[in-house]
């Protein structure tokens, strides 16, 4: 028997050292399987994915020879200290988690109180209150916050042009119910350029300087102003212009708090900055890592390093959420939160799943709370302080993110700053541009939604909620991720109610199920994404046999031939001319452009830009827009 060496746990010291360029090789000979010619860094560069803002992902990321640009040499620094990269707060999370901070929506504040205690007594520990138009109204915030003990739930308000009102109603209430002003935990949610982003209305910085003011003054656990960059992510933006924004929104109040008479650090400490987390979870816990380390730069630049913490708020995505088989939108938000705790986000709100339909029922709000508890408490995601802390790719995503913001913020400036931006249309261009781009992936599926652009019901029951209260509108628009589809899924609703039944496709599979079943399944998805039913023979179709299956099928004039290319070559002439026989006035082929090209008409393929498709189709088949 073979004694093993005691050494120490030296798994690897009789192991030669492999190179990149072996690794290369390796990744080549593999590519060359599935029918590519690529050789050195191409193939590396066949497997790296193009993201937005001009970034790249690569498929393996190692120590750099230089680390200076990456964090890797020591940079990151360590949390609390600047330049905050690995934590605002030298404890991080690990102390206590992070702050679960439930939104609450509705005008009633009998029935938002029944949901504020309900969600405290349940593990929430800080509440995100719409007031003022949309919201509940300023006089009734003291009905909604009965009972709720407020030197330990702190409250982050939302009010929109009515924060000045909101805030003092707040701060009003504190000293009503006995909260001395060093006990107060408060975000009064000032966010005049947030508010002009969401709905064309100019604000006066001035007022909020003067809320920050009084804030600074007398109520050193409230802060007064709000960085909100959702408004940015929701039109569209992408990770790089969202901090960008951020950065330029920041900077923009420092100036008017400079002039209200605050210090540096004093106006430092009165910001509180918000962002979206997406279910793409290594972006997400960049942005947080790479918003920090600029903001710690602008107050570097202020003359006040020490100063520099970003205080982050974190909010799951509404531009991930789908309206259809929102289920899934547990599993989008589940990851989204995950995202921010390790980014390191002081507060995190998830957005119950149901959030895009309506007012979240009560299931819906406990599932979102219960979210953070089992990623806190089971998990136990917060015990360490940045754990992505060190990840080759994180740091250098964290890197290139940072410096795709910062060209961005500078443009900004260079344009007069934030609000003029915002007047010129320079923003609104900008983020349109990105969404375009996106869109394109998303109508091709290159970006696919599960159960909206990927695996659809078309069987599933649609949630009903009561209707939420109207949403500020007249600025930047709100995107969603699902919106093409959406409407293509509301015409095949349309025709199902007026004729009972919905649009349908015939699909034709040729030969045996290994030869037809990705390609099956695969037009299924697509055409099921438009609201387009399926329908095909149990078992397979040939020539002998298409015709009474399409006329059996009660398909609306379309009919996909799907199979090999072997098969294509022998059956697709033959089966679809028995197709066009039977009715069929366009025949697809599931493949590549260019097959059996004398038989069909059109074909569907990976990276067809399917929403173009699916409308097309949905217009022949004669089903309304």
């Amino acid at each position: 028997m073979t004694v093993l060496p005691d050494d120490g746990l030296s798994l690897a010291a009789e192991f030669p050292d492999a190179t990149h360029e072996q690794w290369q090789r390796l990744v080549e000979g593999v590519l060359r399987k599935s029918g590519k010619e690529v050789s050195g860094e191409a193939a590396e560069d066949a497997l790296s994915t193009k993201l937005e803002d001009g970034l790249t992902t690569r498929p393996l990321y190692t120590a750099p020879a230089t680390a200076e640009d990456t964090g890797l040499d020591g940079s990151a620094g360590f949390p609390g200290f600047a330049p905050f990269v690995r934590g605002g707060r030298p404890e991080g999370n690990a102390a206590a988690g992070w702050d679960v901070r439930q939104r609450l929506l509705g005008t009633d504040p009998v029935r938002v109180n029944e949901a504020v205690l309900g969600d405290l007594e349940n593990g929430v520990t800080s509440l995100w209150l719409t007031v003022g138009s949309g919201g509940l109204p300023v006089d009734a915030l003291p009905r909604a916050l009965d009972g709720v003990y407020l030197d330990l739930a702190p409250v982050c308000l939302d009010a929109g042009a009515e924060y000045a009102d909101a805030a003092r109603a707040l701060l009003r209430l504190y000293g009503e119910r006995g909260v001395a002003p060093e006990a107060a935990r408060a975000s009064l949610g000032a966010d005049p350029l947030g508010h002009e982003a969401r709905t064309g209305e100019a604000l006066d910085l001035a007022d909020a300087a003067a809320l920050a003011a009084r804030a600074s003054a007398g109520w050193p656990g409230v802060r007064a102003l709000t960085v909100d960059a959702l408004p940015y992510h929701e039109a569209g933006g992408s990770a790089g212009e969202e901090l960008g924004l951020s950065l330029a929104t920041g900077v923009a109040y420092l100036r008017a708090l400079a002039e209200a008479g605050l210090s540096t650090e004093a106006a430092l400490g009165q910001l509180e900055f918000r962002y979206a987390a997406t279910a793409d979870q290594f972006l997400t816990i960049a942005k947080l890592r790479a918003a920090r380390r600029l903001w710690a730069r602008v107050a570097e630049a202020c003359g006040a390093p020490e100063a520099g913490a970003q205080r982050q708020h974190a909010v799951t995505s509404p531009v991930m959420m789908s309206r259809r088989d929102p289920w899934v939108n547990m599993l989008r938000t589940t990851i989204a939160c995950m995202a921010a705790g390790v980014g390191g986000a002081e507060a995190v709100t998830v957005l119950p799943f149901d959030h895009e339909l309506g007012l979240p029922d009560a299931f819906a709000r406990r599932i979102a709370r219960n979210t953070s508890t089992i990623l806190l408490e089971e998990s136990h995601l917060a015990r360490v302080i940045d754990p992505a802390g060190g990840s080759y790719y994180v740091e250098r995503l964290t890197d290139e993110l940072a410096h795709a913001a910062w060209e961005f913020f500078q443009s900004l400036e260079k344009a007069g700053g934030l609000a003029a931006a915002l007047r010129s249309g320079l923003v609104a261009d900008r983020l349109a541009a990105t969404w375009a781009e996106r869109s394109k992936k998303l109508a091709k599926r290159r970006e696919p939604i599960t159960g909206v652009s990927e695996f659809p019901l078309l069987s599933e029951k649609p949630l009903v909620r009561e209707p939420a209260p109207p949403r500020p509108t007249g600025g930047l628009p709100r995107v969603r991720r699902d919106e093409a589809y959406e409407a293509l899924r509301a015409r095949s609703d349309a025709h199902l109610a007026a004729t009972g039944a919905r649009p349908r496709i015939f699909l034709a599979a040729l030969g045996p199920a290994a030869a037809h079943t990705a390609r099956a399944t695969f037009t299924s998805n697509l055409f099921q994404a438009g609201g387009i039913e399926p329908v095909h023979d149990p078992v397979s179709v040939d020539p002998r046999t298409a015709a009474a299956a399409y006329a059996a099928s009660g398909a609306d004039g379309m009919a996909v031939l799907c199979s090999s290319d072997a098969l294509y070559e022998e059956q697709a002439e033959a089966v679809a001319a028995a197709l066009r026989a039977a009715g069929a006035t366009t025949v697809f082929l599931a493949g590549r452009p260019g097959t059996a090209e004398a038989s069909v008409d059109e074909y569907v393929f990976a990276g067809c830009d399917a929403v173009a498709v699916l409308s097309s189709v949905l217009d022949r088949m004669g089903v309304q827009a």
